[in-house]
């Protein structure tokens, strides 16, 4: 029964567990963690309407209740507590972050709502970080690639070592996949004039489609497998044997997802016509991901737009202003547009591709998901509308040579 109903409150394990539920709440810091709710929000009965779900009743089951005197009990008023939160929690870490960590390099980024950790030496950059994570927002690391042996991610030296083997490659502008030598993909990653052309006698925009890919990247590249790992940025969180690296540290039992790593190689979209491609797809990942641009070629023959023109058509993009700054810095490279959102737009951007698909005479099937099957790339003139009509903002960053772009599970991106 709730706790409210008990003459005992708080007397067994399951009303200690109930009346400190709201403690739990996602996102919390009151208890210091980022999970999923104990309770569910229902018509059950009792003034707070919350139930404890089916797990935790198992859970119970298997506990032999302790007596608690009743004048220890906690007394926990759910309602206070969240009008007593601060009306603006971004503002409030940023007040808090200023003071608490004046010894680390960072700044925000896009509407203050990405962190960048400006120096990836900085030892403390995770304590920043947890502030950061709890609440769910991407975060940038620069200057990843000073601490990589940088001849190693060249793509004339995987092409040298891996080229004759056989890969899948994708065509990103018609999606078909096509099974081809790796040397194929690489002698036309820098040379336009090498490139596979299309019927129409267009050059093709390849993706290396995650080649290799977990175990077999270890086995394959055991020297740039060691590099990559030595490199990782907040390794407390990101190195397979980081004590923060929850998944790591599941037991064995447990389904654990595909952690990678894996190399993802693709053209620039600078060397097409239609620059409304993506070389990946409007997506959500079910892990935590951190992605190093570890390499950028220069390419080079007929239609591909100089650096200037590379950095004019960054420019259009709706920027913010320390990422036109580090545009304009002859040191930085870049070389991959994101556009990031928030897991609690997903639903609004389904809806929304949907009704862009019927706008468009597309066959809207309700067992197809336009997010899950990875079959849109968001352009320029679509972003705004969804800004228009459904208020979901897009976060637009810029990844430069060396910089580690670090998402939560469930953020949506496209590349």
């Amino acid at each position: 029964p709730p706790a409210s109903q008990n003459n005992e409150q708080g007397s067994t394990l399951r009303d200690l567990l109930t009346t400190t539920a709201g403690k739990l709440r996602l996102g919390s810091t009151d208890a210091g963690i980022a999970f999923a709710p104990v309770y569910s929000t229902g018509t059950a009965s009792g003034k707070s309407g919350r139930t404890m779900p089916n797990i935790l009743d198992d859970i119970i089951a298997s506990v032999v209740e302790n007596k608690i005197p009743p004048n220890r009990a906690p007394k926990i008023n759910v309602k206070s507590e969240i009008k007593d939160e601060p009306k603006d929690d971004k503002k409030c870490i940023q007040d808090d972050c200023s003071k608490r960590y004046s010894d680390i390099q960072y700044s925000w980024i896009c509407d203050k709502h990405v962190l960048w950790l400006r120096d990836h030496k900085n030892s403390n950059n995770w304590k920043l970080f947890k502030e950061c994570w709890k609440q769910g927002r991407p975060v940038l690391v620069s200057g990843m690639h000073k601490k990589m042996n940088f001849s190693l991610w060249k793509a004339e030296s995987i092409s040298l070592d891996f080229g004759n083997q056989q890969a899948d490659i994708l065509n990103c502008k018609d999606s078909i996949i096509s099974n081809t030598s790796v040397k194929e993909f690489w002698d036309g990653f820098e040379d336009v004039s090498k490139r596979q052309k299309v019927k129409n006698g267009e050059t093709a925009l390849l993706k290396l489609k995650d080649w290799p890919s977990g175990e077999d990247f270890k086995a394959m590249m055991p020297a740039r497998y060691e590099d990559l790992l030595k490199s990782l940025p907040l390794p407390e969180y990101c190195s397979p044997e980081g004590k923060l690296n929850l998944a790591s540290h599941l037991p064995g039992f447990f389904v654990r997802p595909d952690l990678g790593p894996r190399l993802c190689s693709a053209y620039g979209v600078a060397a097409t016509k239609d620059h409304d491609t993506g070389t990946t797809n409007l997506h959500i990942e079910v892990s935590d991901v951190v992605n190093i641009l570890v390499y950028v070629g220069i390419a080079k023959g007929n239609g591909v737009l100089s650096k200037s023109g590379v950095l004019k058509k960054f420019e259009e993009e709706d920027l913010d202003d320390l990422l036109r700054k580090r545009l304009k810095d002859s040191s930085e490279l870049p070389g991959a547009l994101w556009h990031i959102y928030a897991g609690k737009d997903a639903d609004k951007i389904r809806e929304f591709l949907q009704k862009i698909a019927k706008e468009q005479g597309l066959e809207v099937l309700p067992e197809h998901d336009p997010i899950r099957d990875q079959s849109w790339y968001v352009n320029k003139k679509l972003r705004q509308r969804l800004l228009d009509e459904y208020g979901v903002k897009t976060c637009t960053i810029i990844q430069f040579l060396g910089d580690a772009i670090i998402l939560p599970a469930g953020a949506l991106h496209q590349v």
